[in-house]
């Protein structure tokens, strides 16, 4: 029977690292979205994109080390990836980039579902607050409301 709570605890790290998985993905969607939001802006208003995509890229690599640690092999970035809609103005740039931020947000609410370790809940904690605080600049200047969410990374309703 002993060997049942390794096979739990290596069942609760896959699942962990799964979710971990999609949470890059999202993150490196995210790095290259920045881009495209970055673009759309006065070269006056970038400061926040790039702020953005630095932090989507600080979360990206501790992840990519967290699962080299455990020898997962972490998922590569697309070379592009298709937008949900024309960038064409100021407004679909901030569009695009609540789209990026509630994106993450998801995914790092189902590593908090699945996190095994206290570390992994930290980490997702953090780059879900730190999502949810960039969506509510953005949300704010796409004119959308309300700017907040109640429950970031989940769907409304």
């Amino acid at each position: 029977m002993a060997d049942d709570g390794a096979d739990e605890g290596a069942q609760d790290l896959a699942a962990e690292n799964a979710a971990l998985g999609l949470a890059l993905e999202a993150a490196h969607a995210a790095v290259w979205g920045y881009g495209v939001v970055g673009a759309a802006l006065e070269p006056g208003a970038r400061g926040a994109a790039g702020s953005a995509e630095a932090a989507h890229r600080d979360v990206r690599d501790r992840v990519i080390t967290l699962l080299a640690e455990r020898s997962v092999e972490p998922a590569p970035a697309e070379g592009a990836y298709a937008l949900p809609f024309p960038v064409l103005s100021a407004v679909d740039a901030a569009t695009l980039a609540v789209v990026l931020e509630d994106g993450t947000a998801t995914a790092w609410v189902r590593v908090l579902d699945q996190a095994a370790g206290s570390g992994t809940r930290e980490l997702a904690l953090e780059a879900l607050s730190g999502a949810e605080v960039r969506a509510v600049g953005w949300r704010t200047a796409a004119g959308q409301t309300p700017v907040t969410r109640a429950l970031p990374g989940l769907p409304p309703g």
